[in-house]
């Protein structure tokens, strides 16, 4: 026990410390879930009013094995039990990706970064800091639990209750998982990606258990967390015993994290790092900055294709769904335009796809921020490199991987779809203006202020909650006019308009100018 509490030693000062870093992060990704779960209530029933019109929807989605896919099944008619089937799997991935980040941003990321060596000098156990980033996701993820079932109340006590425990347990068990694999890498990014891959894993998963029954009764289903908050039903009679299938991964991983932990030095990891690649391949800035890169644009371009043929393989299904349905159609028109039903479902699908495209632009340019702060941008400037080259090195897979990412994205639609392949590819290329302001946003921030760089995670964010929540809640038109992506015309289908194209292309390149010359004249931080 004394050993147990020698290794514990300043969990308490690290986990205030967590908090009060992550004082901005953590609570505008909670407030994104809770927002996006506590808005749907009222905008399923605005679209579905009628005990029969909700019925008609789940014999529509029992047949709908596309839709299963992408969304779940529904077990039941209520409001909260449509609630929890519309955003339930999204809410949880969410959940999920707060609480990873959160786990390596003070493990992995503090080791990479030489900090946690200083701190570790000090009157610090060896376990207190991945206790105390344990804690700290621990504290958002049961904030946003209290958020959901006290926001939920209303449509049943114990439906709220699980859907709340439920999320907060996928955040929790994606948390001790980052915790178990910052302790075997030795890069927060690698991390973070390969957390990311298994939760990639897990919703494919679902989805291909899904697809195949309706019901959740797969075993493809069950082999996915994401399937296991499913399965708890909040609104449909309760499984409560689903929640022990958490506590207990939860338990098996924390132990896992807390060994592996004990049995390495500070700054080391289990997989070996790879030697580098042979001399001359990472001849210039723009190579080194590749080399960083690749790993994410390859990741991404894969995610970005099988979306694309995941949603437009829905095209039809989902047309069906919503044709005898005034109000859901008039909410795909506001996101898609008024050209058709198809055409609509696709401009809506490829808007959403553009805007998470501005999450990967984001995150793209400010690794700038990230090796400038880390000290590893200085080696580099020492040498015959300017600034300006330097950082174009790190803004070309940033803006060109956006490229990709839609040109790849429209392939995918053209291959899931079969039909209007130009045009869609045409419309998928239409978003990169507004990508691009985005980033040029990002490259601002960064150059200029560049303690506020992480401030275009907010302006991202706040983007694609406009072009998410904004129709299905006929937000006022000035309101979705701050968004870019609400100034594009409105393919396929719609009519062509290059003037507000033109504008925003102005505009990106007007603000990443403004970036590039901060840069030039500002010193460097660390």
């Amino acid at each position: 026990m004394t050993v147990l509490r020698a290794g514990l030693t300043g969990t308490g000062t690290l986990t205030r410390f967590a908090l009060r870093r992550d004082r901005v992060m953590l609570p505008v990704w909670i407030a994104v879930n809770a927002l996006m779960v506590l808005s749907m209530p009222n905008t399923l029933e605005g679209l579905y009013g009628t005990p029969a019109e909700r019925a008609d929807l789940v014999r529509q989605l029992a047949t709908n094995a596309s839709l299963r896919a992408l969304i779940g099944p529904v077990f039941d008619t209520s409001i909260g039990a449509l609630t929890a089937w519309r955003v339930g799997v999204y809410a949880g991935a969410l959940a999920a990706v707060t609480s990873l980040l959160v786990v390596v941003r003070h493990t992995r990321d503090e080791e990479e970064s030489g900090r946690q060596e200083l701190v570790a000098s000090g009157m610090v156990g060896r376990r207190a800091p991945l206790t105390a980033a344990l804690l700290t996701a621990a504290v958002g993820n049961a904030v946003l639990a209290l958020l959901v079932t006290a926001g939920l109340a209303g449509r049943g006590g114990p439906g709220a209750l699980a859907f709340g425990l439920g999320l907060a347990a996928v955040g929790m068990l994606f948390a001790t998982m980052a915790a178990i694999v910052a302790q075997l890498t030795e890069s927060a990014r690698l991390a973070r990606g390969l957390t990311a891959a298994v939760l990639g894993a897990a919703f494919v998963l679902r989805a291909a258990g899904d697809s195949a029954t309706d019901g959740g009764t797969s075993v493809l289903t069950w082999l996915s967390p994401l399937g296991w908050l499913e399965n708890l039903r909040p609104f449909a009679g309760e499984r409560w015993w689903v929640l022990l299938l958490f506590a207990a991964a939860v338990a098996v991983q924390c132990a896992v994290a807390y060994a592996l932990a004990g049995r390495r030095d500070l700054g080391m990891s289990f997989v070996p790092t790879r030697p580098g690649p042979p001399a001359g391949r990472l001849a210039s800035a723009g190579a080194l900055a590749w080399r960083l890169q690749r790993g994410g644009v390859l990741g991404w371009s894969l995610g970005f294709f099988l979306a694309g043929v995941v949603y437009g393989g829905l095209t039809d299904g989902a047309a069906d769904l919503v044709r005898g349905n005034d109000k859901a159609r008039e909410i795909f028109e506001r996101m898609g335009g008024r050209s058709g039903l198809t055409d609509a479902f696709l401009a809506a699908m490829i808007g959403m796809l553009g805007m998470i495209a501005a999450l990967y632009i984001v995150a793209s340019v400010l690794r700038l921020h990230a090796e400038e702060t880390s000290g590893r941008a200085e080696p580099v400037l020492a040498c015959a490199v300017g600034r300006l080259r330097w950082a174009a090195g790190h803004l070309a897979p940033a803006f060109g991987g956006a490229a990709l990412l839609m040109l790849l994205a429209g392939a995918g639609f053209a291959a899931g779809y079969g039909k209007e392949t130009g045009p869609i590819l045409g419309a998928c290329l239409l978003q990169l203006p507004a990508v691009w302001v985005i980033g040029g946003v990002a490259v601002l921030l960064y150059g200029v202020v560049p303690r506020a760089a992480t401030a275009a995670w907010g302006v991202a964010v706040a983007v694609l909650l406009i072009g998410w929540v904004g129709p299905a809640l006929d937000a006022p038109r000035v309101v979705l006019d701050l968004s870019p992506f609400g100034h594009l015309p409105k393919l396929p289908g719609g009519g062509m308009e290059w003037g507000p194209v033109l504008v925003l292309l102005g505009l990106a390149v007007v603000l990443v100018g403004g970036g590039l010359t901060g840069l030039r004249r500002r010193d460097l931080t660390t």
